[in-house]
């Protein structure tokens, strides 16, 4: 069986190293971080295990169920009751449901009709290839029109992609409606799931497994050069040290390809340069109170400048703490990228309490600030077509991150399903 290098821990290049070790492979994993689990990974929020970056599971997710019983974790699922509201200049709405878009006082009917269509039949299409070939807002427009995509879309758009809004893949889009408007209960009631502590106990898992299974992650060990030889992977190097291996499955985000295997073809790396990526600046707040009773909150409000907060702990219970999930995407040239930790934690709390005007100073026991610089890869139409494929033509080499997933957005299910078909390839 073959020598192989998985470079990067989160949970696709776990998973896929999980996989090579049952089929009999040599598996060795390097990460740069100092610990495993990339976006899923968790850190000691003032006394509490959390994300990163928050995950939820849909009920569409199977490729999650299939590696949770892979890995003896089926009873670690959890399944709550969630819901979604939308702030709208100020005002507090109910969303997710047809009472909800009936009710709400900003569209007319024609426009809640066409809307409510376009959610209805984007969860019963199967085939996303033509939708591949249009752009999102044009898209939109089409079904909902010019009022209800400057109500609900315009904003959400803008303040997510910036300057690349205009020129997202419907495709991309659809997928977003499709994964939420199948986790329902039943037609008024949207149900997510989340596993039992967190993604951590999913990773931490897969990182007993392997270590069980005969494989090695190599922690703290980032891998400078992947080397090529003859059209075929023959090592790499990593903290300055050449291993050689006789295949390679790259998890990392493909911005970083051109530099990491100098030695692909100059269109191939252009390929990779070209890709477009959004950074987020995260801000995780612990309160004394909530903001919101729901999961989800989509805002559209002049004075709030991002697209919409997530309250975590109205999927997973912290006790009588509340986690808010503030994402500020945004390019990473934007000045606000780089703008201070404190800055940006006391903006974003001062949002909050325009959300939520009975909170208080008092009320924000915790905050955490962090930043990741390729955080939601931007798909514009066509976009296969502008990516390399994961199987590369040198023998031996796959690369992927989440814009393999296309159409399908980040996430732990297609990465559990790509990490098995890239180790099922190798010979």
């Amino acid at each position: 069986m073959s020598r192989v290098a998985v470079v990067g821990a989160g949970t696709m290049g776990l998973t896929a190293a999980y996989h090579l070790l049952k089929a009999g492979h040599q598996v060795e994993v390097f990460e740069a971080d100092q610990i495993a689990g990339g976006m899923a990974a968790h850190f000691d929020f003032d006394g509490i295990s959390l994300e990163r970056y928050y995950h939820f599971v849909c009920k569409a997710d199977r490729p999650t169920f299939e590696l949770l019983a892979e890995l003896g974790m089926e009873g670690a699922m959890r399944w709550r009751p969630t819901s979604m509201g939308y702030f709208y200049q100020g005002e507090h709405h109910a969303w997710g449901d047809p009472l909800a878009l009936l009710r709400f006082p900003h569209l007319d009917l024609i426009s809640k009709i066409r809307y409510g269509l376009l959610m209805f039949l984007s969860t019963k299409r199967r085939d996303w290839s033509g939708l591949d070939k249009l752009r999102a807002h044009q898209w939109i427009k089409v079904w909902c029109g010019e009022r209800a995509w400057k109500v609900l879309w315009e904003k959400l758009f803008t303040l997510k992609f910036f300057e690349f809004a205009d020129d997202i893949s419907a495709a991309w889009i659809w997928t977003r409606f499709k994964r939420i408007g199948t986790s329902r209960r039943s037609l008024m009631q949207e149900e997510l799931g989340y596993i039992e502590g967190g993604t951590e106990v999913l990773v931490q898992r897969l990182v007993e497994r392997i270590g069980e299974l005969g494989g090695k992650i190599h922690l703290a060990m980032p891998v400078s050069e992947v080397h090529i030889d003859n059209g075929a992977v023959t090592g790499l190097t990593a903290a300055g040290l050449r291993h050689a291996f006789d295949a390679v499955i790259a998890t990392v985000p493909l911005q970083f390809i051109p530099r990491m295997i100098p030695a692909l073809p100059q269109d191939m790396r252009d390929q990779y340069a070209a890709l477009k990526n959004i950074g987020v600046v995260c801000v995780v707040h612990k309160l004394k109170k909530s903001v919101t009773r729901h999961f989800w909150l989509n805002v559209n409000d002049d004075r709030i400048e991002v697209p919409g907060i997530v309250e975590f702990s109205n999927l997973r219970r912290f006790g009588d703490d509340h986690i808010v999930y503030f994402p500020y995407y945004m390019p990473t040239t934007h000045p606000k990228f780089s703008q201070s930790d404190e800055s940006i934690a006391q903006e974003s709390f001062a949002y909050l309490k325009l959300l939520n005007p009975a909170l208080s100073d008092d009320d924000r026991l915790a905050t955490r600030v962090s930043r990741l610089r390729y955080a939601q890869p931007v798909c514009p139409p066509r976009y296969p077509e502008s990516v390399p494929p994961v199987a590369t033509h040198i023998k031996g080499l796959q690369i992927a991150d989440t814009s393999s997933y296309y159409p399908e957005d980040r996430g732990i299910a297609e990465g559990a399903r790509l990490a098995k078909e890239m180790a099922a390839r190798v010979r």
